[in-house]
């Protein structure tokens, strides 16, 4: 018996030391953990910048109360993460009422239909920058709460985004209502009225032509450290030195 038992100990040791090299191999790596507090499922989707891969096969279904974390690239990832709802899987069709991405569960790169509220990320790290630069968007409109929250980083790393649920004061012009006639997003005033000056383009393409609106401040009265036009302040994107994690937070 004792000839036997020794190998198996000696397997049990290096599973521990491989577990052990690991973990001490992420050590100091960002991560991103999603984070679904709502009292209703979220289907996260994550699309990539151009030139960056695509994390967790760009989306994935959240019940309540749960999480998942993963790791970016560990050198440049930049990218944006937001929350479908109402997603059902009906005669072997997946689709969202909110948020949808070409009907699919696994976005794979693709973006969401608008309104959505967006998270967006530029993300560096290793030798001389290690910066993570973060933002709430509601440029194009809101779906459901939504926050992000640093751990650990260094300098200015405020938590940012919008908890409010402004689908119960949303504007009866800017609603987007389901087929049973339920409120079920919040549209910008560029999708609702789809004018040049609304939605900052052509002439209107510019710091110093596109301006806020009564609709975009609609936005930014409940959640101030929110973008809420398309040049609005770039100070709400946030660069923090070095989180050890970013937690994406539905219903924060």
């Amino acid at each position: 018996m004792a000839k036997t038992s020794l190998p198996l100990a000696a397997s049990f040791l290096l599973l521990l030391l491989l577990i052990s090299s690991a973990a001490a191999a992420d050590t100091g790596r960002l991560f991103l953990t999603v984070v679904n507090h709502c009292p209703f499922a979220v289907w996260p989707a994550i699309q990539a910048n151009a030139g960056h891969p695509v994390l967790e096969k760009g989306g994935f279904a959240l019940p309540t109360n749960t999480h998942r974390s993963f790791f970016p690239p560990s050198t440049h990832w930049s990218g944006r993460i937001w929350g479908r709802t109402g997603c059902s899987n009906y005669n072997g069709k997946f689709s969202c009422v909110t948020g949808d991405c070409g009907h699919r569960l696994e976005c794979n790169g693709l973006g969401g239909a608008t309104p959505a509220s967006l998270a967006q990320f530029d993300l560096h790290h290793g030798g001389h920058q290690d910066i993570s630069s973060y933002g709430v968007s509601l440029v194009d409109g809101f779906n459901v709460p939504m926050t992000v929250t640093p751990h650990e980083g260094r300098g200015v790393c405020p938590v940012v985004g919008c908890r409010e649920d402004l689908l119960k004061t949303c504007p009866s012009h800017l609603q987007l209502r389901s087929h049973g006639g339920h409120v079920v997003a919040c549209k910008s005033g560029c999708e609702a009225f789809r004018t040049d000056e609304l939605c900052c383009r052509n002439h209107y393409n510019s710091p110093r032509t596109c301006r806020a609106s009564s609709h975009s401040l609609f936005f930014k009265h409940a959640c101030p450290s929110t973008m809420t036009f398309a040049h609005d302040s770039p100070s709400l994107m946030h660069d923090c030195s070095s989180p050890r994690e970013l937690k994406v937070i539905f219903c924060h």
